[in-house]
């Protein structure tokens, strides 16, 4: 059950990451470390964002289920093409496709085992210290349920 939790968790958090994808002028956007605020049940969810892979990045987020300490990675490009998500350092089946469409909106592509199942919009505030994530789930993959979800991060 934890990784049904953690797969729904991760539907649109990765978009985050994007934002440090541009040209030099923005080169720092999105590098740190976020907090989504209202988490629910849950313990705080943090997320790291490093720079990786020839311009793209690396995000790491911790957080508890029933206890258990989790991490989700993602090491991506950014550049729309397909990134597979770890839940504790093992495949989930699942991959984002991160797009930066310009300096403050992102799209994700969510597919589970190669099938879609949503989308996430995501708008960075003009202060570039919030950051506003709108899920599409289209179709049920054990996580997240159908439908549209808002999350707002706040950089620490």
């Amino acid at each position: 059950m934890r990784v049904l939790n953690a797969r729904g968790f991760a539907c649109g958090i990765a978009i985050l990451g994007a934002l440090g994808s541009a040209g030099s002028l923005y080169a720092q956007i999105g590098v740190g470390t976020w907090v989504k605020k209202g988490a629910g049940s849950m313990t705080p969810i943090t997320m790291v964002v490093e720079p990786c892979c020839n311009g793209g990045r690396r995000l790491s987020y911790h957080f508890d289920i029933n206890g258990t300490k989790t991490s989700l990675t993602l090491a991506s490009p950014f550049d729309g093409s397909e990134a597979a998500v770890l839940i504790n350092g093992k495949p989930s089946g699942e991959t984002m496709a991160i797009k930066r469409m310009d300096t403050h909106h992102l799209f994700t592509v969510l597919k589970m085992n190669g099938k879609l199942f949503g989308t996430s919009k995501a708008t960075l505030s003009p202060d570039e210290k919030l950051l506003t994530v709108i899920n599409d789930v289209s179709s049920s993959t054990g996580g997240p349920a159908v439908g549209k979800t808002t999350e707002i991060w706040v950089k620490r």
